[in-house]
């Protein structure tokens, strides 16, 4: 990653600053989903392919039971003025969280005079789209948008505001890859912030197995539609043949190594069309579509400390169920 100058953006009602489109386009949601189902064990985990946008995902985070959007929004609301202050001024706030979502939001509206925002995603129209509604709500910011895959190297555009470079991963994202993953990917944003940098990521905590399967498996079956909403987006763009009726969504908790493991189960043996392939499934096969690592706040540190990053501070909500981290590049 390296900063790199804008490209002029499209003139059709854009009213962004720029947008940076470098290099290859990343895995699309085709590649990606063909890629892990013709695994020997199905599998699209760490994929990032859940839609944060989406009405199922939305509709989630109002759950009693899910509590990691709401923790996260305690700890932005009552440590406000302690974040902020850690931050500083005039900063380039990089959102890595995939979309603009009610975190980023608060934090937009607490800092001391950002003079940028970076939007960052996989997919070049609804990055446009947040890009554009961050830019009218705060018409001062100089907005960006980059289509990558944070996966990947990629260009960001440079920091002329004076203040600090901070990028910003909210939610449990770093917990959807594996701890191996984790620490590859967190030593390329490392490097992209460069000394000087920080940054925030939100981080689950481990916890009692009660409150784990309270919000992975809820009783109102959101958690289920979520990741069955994988397969009606494959019947949407793939032309695949799931009947989503003959799935079940399972949950385990693996305590010892702090991961939920979630699967979507073949209810019998079948055969579905995906993009012009037969996909067979056995009876009891499972795809296995999520994980979720939970740390301790030790644990996280440790990562962190791998990846060339020095933990600077830590917040906690008021349950201890959620953190948030803020590291120091280099």
């Amino acid at each position: 990653m390296t900063d790199r100058v804008a490209d002029q953006i499209p003139r059709r009602g854009v009213e962004i600053a720029a947008f940076h489109d470098h290099g290859p386009p990343p895995a699309d949601f085709r590649t990606l989903f063909l890629a892990g189902i013709s695994l020997p064990e199905k599998s699209i985990a760490g994929q990032m392919l859940f839609d944060r946008r989406s009405t199922a995902f939305r509709r989630l985070c109002t759950l009693p039971e899910y509590y990691v959007e709401r923790s996260e929004l305690e700890i932005l609301r009552d440590r406000v003025m302690e974040i902020a202050e850690k931050l500083g001024p005039a900063i380039q706030l990089v959102d890595m969280g995939q979309c603009f979502g009610p975190q980023i939001a608060q934090l937009l509206a607490t800092l001391d005079r950002p003079w940028g925002y970076v939007a960052i995603d996989r997919d070049r129209e609804p990055l446009i789209v947040d890009a554009r509604r961050v830019q009218a709500r705060y018409p001062k910011l100089w907005v960006e948008a980059v289509r990558a895959d944070m996966r990947q190297a990629f260009d960001l555009p440079p920091n002329a505001g004076g203040g600090r470079r901070v990028a910003y991963l909210p939610g449990n994202a770093i917990g959807n890859v594996d701890p191996t993953d984790a620490l590859e990917m967190l030593s390329l944003w490392g490097r992209a912030l460069r000394p000087g940098g920080l940054m925030l990521i939100g981080v689950d905590l481990r916890k009692s197995l009660l409150v784990i399967e309270s919000a992975y498996d809820d009783p109102h079956g959101l958690n289920a539609a979520l990741m069955l909403n994988l397969l009606e987006r494959a019947n949407r763009e793939l032309n695949a043949s799931f009947d989503i009726r003959l799935f079940q969504h399972h949950v385990h908790f693996d305590a010892d190594r702090g991961r939920v493991r979630s699967d979507l189960v073949s209810a019998v043996q079948q055969d579905v069309q995906v993009a012009g392939r037969i996909v067979h499934f056995a009876e009891a096969e499972a795809l296995h579509v999520s994980d979720s690592w939970k740390y301790s706040v030790e644990d996280f540190q440790a990562l962190a400390r791998g990846a060339g990053f020095r933990p600077v501070e830590v917040w906690l909500d008021s349950r201890e169920l959620f953190s948030l981290h803020l590291l120091a590049a280099g």
